[in-house]
């Protein structure tokens, strides 16, 4: 096989390829393939024409390590699972790419040590400069500058510690073969002298090629520089004469203030010039604040009609007068709560707690717990501590209420059209916090509960509690003073499957607007926690959801597409369309689930091109997209605290005069927050015993009513001479033996019909805030 001759390009350069020689296995032995070295990765592929779409294999010089076995063989590996055995066609060829390697693996080195501390290198130094010049780009220009050249550097630098050590090699085999005598190995010699005088020639031309490349850089950045220096001089110059004007002007004011001062101190008369000045300030303050105020119809609602552009100008001030009052309300509503309760501004609200104690580094092996568990129920597994995090299945429930703001704001809409878009985002903000969020929460004990009390934050009180434990089962409810509620009812199914864990949740969730009575349903889609076997933990969130206002009959169609390798698309993509009750739409939205969503405003729709399935892909038409929701950034230090939100790591927060049941007084979870983990687990043994012997005894209870209304309720059989009846009360009696019976009821909330669903659900039947209020904690069981 004839091989083609493999480029030989600069080792200090950007970029190498060639051919090498690929370990594949033990049958087909050493392949030949194209490989690829730039900014900092070796990639290869079979052949050149596999470079513009398929890639075999690609390797981080930052971390990897570069071995030499022998005279054309070596090994590339990053400490991992990924190793490259590779021959060269001759030791110079060899020693080419090893140079090549060095330098782009130094390369690599440096800029990831640059980009690490990149915010700690540019904040300090960067000098003052003018607003309006276009100081902090020629910054940036010159700071780019200088890092260029001091890669530079360090590739002579480089360069020089590979000649020195090629030097010293040609300088021992000089010295061999001085002492060799005139026999056999000479002609070895001769040319193993000759090769590494071609690998110095090699590095030398890399190192001349460098310096001409880092002279050709300092002559084209030499104007500029000298450029930028007269600049900065002549910002200094006027930046001085600007802060002399200051220095006199402040001179100037400070000896009309005390001649102002004396003559206020001689008359009590001519006090009350002062608060005359203070309401100068004061109408000053109005002014700009009713400047700022004009900036608001940015974030109005974008006018349906797409003629609203050629409208005369009466009707595009009447438009503005018809929308801005509602969004005036939305801006004014603080103000005018302070003014209806100005007391409460007399009471500071609680300072919540920030951080909590770091995570412990435990290795434990997933799979050897979860091998025997393939199909079963995950709320059936056993499982420590050490996969969870410390917090309640409640508590997550509650995490839904992160961007509550949400349904504050779909609250003040006059259109249910766009009271949708903003359902619909709140719907999705719930999934942003599970994005690194691998750990599992605390199964609820059966009557546990939880409370978030944010009413003087945040407008509105929060109460889960667990009513059912196989199937596991939570009501949740949410009251708010900003017009709306909250309630659902989530019982979790989930799998295992052996690579992958897959979380079904099933239950409807409710919102109810005080405004227009809009009533909204939608469901959760599934979560799917992926690579349990090997690998680094992942999430995903796939699924439709369907929200419904069934007081309009609006609907809007959310995808949460799953991810694919093969995808062009953004991960973590939504997309959704919001249609009126006769199927035209309006609003269309689109963003990912972790990140942000927008809607914009559907101006016209058309039927496309065919899709895959040779259905009709729907084109709209739109107006420029609106942010409706972004993702709050985590606190610092998130990775060691389980990735936890500002609000998560509040909720497991000590509060007094909580419920005994309270998910906060859970003595594991406190453990294991604590980092307590050892202790954490033989409680959480202790618990769970509990709640087995509660329900057994529950069980044995429920057995013995059922035998003793048996026997209160029996018939005489004989007294039953229509052989109808007698098969109706067999029948009867054979359903109450072997329907199954709980006992359990819920301390409140109440199973009833669902209206709008015909689901059987429990529904918040009041008392628990009254019960708080007064300290009336008698009808609480002891579950802790």
């Amino acid at each position: 096989m004839s091989e083609p001759k493999t480029p030989t390009p600069t080792p200090a350069g950007d970029t190498y390829k060639g051919w090498v020689f690929k370990w594949t296995n033990y049958i087909k032995g050493y392949q030949r393939r194209w490989f690829v070295l730039s900014n900092g990765l070796l990639s290869y592929y079979r052949t050149q024409a596999e470079m513009g779409h398929t890639c075999r294999g690609t390797i981080n010089l930052a971390t990897a390590t570069i071995t030499v076995d022998d005279a054309c063989n070596f090994v590339i590996s990053n400490g991992g699972a990924q190793t490259y055995h590779l021959k060269a066609s001759c030791e110079v060829e060899r020693q080419r790419w090893i140079t090549a390697l060095e330098l782009a693996k130094a390369k690599a080195a440096r800029m990831q040590a640059e980009s690490d501390d990149s915010g700690d290198d540019f904040s300090p130094s960067s000098p003052p400069t003018a607003p309006g010049q276009g100081g902090g780009s020629q910054n940036s220009e010159v700071q780019s500058a200088l890092r260029t050249l001091g890669s530079k550097v360090e590739d002579l630098s480089t360069c020089n510690d590979l000649i020195s050590k090629h030097g010293s090699a040609l300088q021992r085999s000089l010295s061999e073969l001085d002492s060799l005598r005139m026999t056999g190995e000479a002609g070895d010699k001769i040319r193993q002298v000759s090769e590494r005088a071609t690998l110095f020639r090699i590095t030398s031309n890399a190192m001349i090629n460098a310096c001409r490349d880092f002279l050709a850089l300092a002559q084209a950045h030499s104007k500029r520089w000298q450029k930028a220096l007269q600049l900065e001089r002549d910002q200094r110059v006027r930046l001085e004469e600007t802060l002399e004007q200051l220095a006199k002007q402040h001179n100037h004011l400070e000896r009309a203030f005390r001649g102002a001062a004396q003559a206020n101190a001689t008359s009590d008369n001519k006090s009350s010039a002062g608060p005359g000045k203070g309401e100068a300030s004061d109408d000053d303050d109005d002014n700009e604040f009713f400047d700022a105020m004009e900036e608001a119809p940015e974030f109005i609602t974008v006018p349906a009609d797409p003629h609203f552009h050629k409208r005369s100008s009466s009707n595009i001030s009447g438009f503005n007068s018809e929308m801005c009052p509602d969004d005036q309300s939305l801006n004014e509503e603080p103000l005018e709560m302070n003014q209806e309760s100005p007391s409460q501004e007399l009471v500071p609200l609680k300072k919540r707690r920030t951080h909590i104690s770091d995570k412990p580094n435990y290795s434990l092996n997933l799979w050897s717990i979860m091998k025997n568990c393939i199909g079963k129920e995950l709320s059936k597994i056993p499982m420590p501590v050490n996969f969870n995090e410390p917090i309640s299945m409640l508590q997550r429930l509650s995490e839904d209420l992160e961007y509550h703001e949400l349904l504050d704001k779909a609250s003040k809409c006059q259109s249910s059209l766009e009271q949708m878009c903003y359902v619909a985002a709140f719907s999705v903000s719930s999934y942003s916090t599970t994005v690194y969020r691998t750990g599992k929460p605390f199964n609820p004990l059966l009557g546990e509960t939880y409370e978030l009390d944010r009413r003087r934050e945040s407008g509105y009180r929060s109460l889960c509690e667990q009513v059912s434990h196989h199937p596991p089962a939570a009501a949740h409810h949410v009251i708010s003073d900003r017009g709306w509620t909250l309630r659902q009812e989530i019982t979790v199914a989930s799998k295992f499957r052996g690579k992958y864990l897959s979380i079904m949740p099933l239950g409807t969730i409710h919102a109810i607007f005080e405004k227009g009575n809009n009533h909204y349903t939608w469901k959760k889609v599934t979560t799917t926690v992926h690579n349990i076997i090997v690998g680094k933990l992942w999430i995903d969130q796939s699924g439709e959801i369907d929200v419904v206002n069934h007081t309009t009959g609006d609907r809007c169609h959310l995808k949460f597409a799953p991810y694919s390798y093969f995808s062009r698309d953004v991960a973590r993509k939504v997309t959704g369309v919001v249609m009126d009750k006769d199927g035209k739409a309006h609003y269309v939205l689109s963003g990912t689930w972790d990140e942000k969503m927008e809607f914009s405003r559907v101006m016209q729709s058309s039927r496309g091109e065919n899709g895959t399935e040779g259905k009709q892909k729907t084109v709209y038409q739109t107006l420029k997209a609106r942010e409706v929701w972004r993702r709050n950034p985590l606190p610092e230090g998130a990775e060691t605290m389980y990735y936890f939100t500002d609000l998560a790591l509040t909720l497991n927060e000590l509060e007094e005069a909580v419920a005994p049941t309270d998910s906060r007084r859970r003595p594991d979870q406190r453990l294991m927050e604590d980092g307590r983990w050892d202790e954490a687990n033989s409680e959480k043994q202790r618990l769970e015993e509990k709640q087995r012997s509660v329900r057994r005894e529950r069980e044995r209870e429920a057995a013995s009513q059922r035998t003793s209304s048996q026997s209160e309720e029996t018939v005489d059989e004989d007294s039953l001479t229509d052989p109808s009846l007698k098969s109706k009360y067999y029948f009867i009696a054979a359903s109450s033996c072997c329907a199954p019976h709980d006992s359990h009821q819920a301390l409140w909330f109440e199973r009833c019909e669902d209206q709008i669903t015909g689901e059987q659900i429990h529904i918040y039947k009041g008392g628990y805030w009254e019960a708080k209020d007064s300290g009336s904690w008698e009808g609480c069981l002891d579950i802790f």
